[in-house]
């Protein structure tokens, strides 16, 4: 895929993916920051079975020795997470990557692993993750895609339905969302309604 579709919600359960899935999205990350390998195991299989039945693809954060074993399509690292990523391994299993960048230093490093999308964040405050880095800003979406040229922008952080547009009218391919999902009382409703909005922009 080397275009990315521009919804792209993050969320914390294979039972959140099965729902956004059959709701329509076409790509959902999972991340699960605390939990044994037995645990995430049976979570990544249970989303990716649901991904398959749906004809979405499914993205793994972090644990990217479980995503190989499981066949997942993507995975997701932070910074932190390529020092000890076998990358070389990721690529012989047909794995995507992502990458997280918040600064300068952090596109370059990302650009030399040669990921399949970058991602820009936090472009406003977020709730939901402890960040030490000050948000973004929508003006720095620009920046970045100019220095990526045709590689896949996402912008994640603080974004909103609202708030959307002028992330993908700067320059991102896709926005990233967590909790305007995920908090919202009906999540497979809230992405339907993403979807719909996303669906009728240019």
């Amino acid at each position: 895929m080397n275009r990315l579709p521009r919804f792209y919600p993050v969320v914390d359960s294979a039972a959140l993916v099965r729902d956004l899935a059959a709701a329509g999205a076409r790509l959902v990350q999972l991340r699960i920051k605390q939990a044994d390998d037995d645990r995430l195991r049976r979570e990544i299989a249970d989303a990716l079975a649901a991904c398959r039945r749906h004809g979405a693809q499914l993205v793994v954060n972090d644990h990217w020795e479980l995503a190989i074993e499981q066949g997942a399509d993507f995975v997701h690292l932070g910074q932190e997470d390529l020092d000890g990523a076998d990358l070389p391994a990721l690529r012989r299993h047909g794995l995507r990557l992502g990458v997280s960048t918040h600064d300068r230093h952090e596109l370059a490093r990302a650009r030399g692993v040669r990921p399949d999308y970058v991602a820009l964040g936090p472009i406003w405050p977020t709730a939901l993750k402890a960040m030490p880095w000050a948000p973004q800003g929508v003006g720095r979406i620009g920046e970045w895609k100019r220095a990526i040229g045709t590689l896949p922008l996402v912008a994640i952080g603080g974004i909103t339905l609202e708030r959307a547009p002028a992330c993908l009218a700067a320059g991102a391919d896709a926005v990233a969302m967590v909790g305007d999902v995920v908090r919202h009382a009906d999540p497979p409703a809230r992405a339907r309604a993403w979807l719909d909005a996303l669906g009728s922009l240019a």
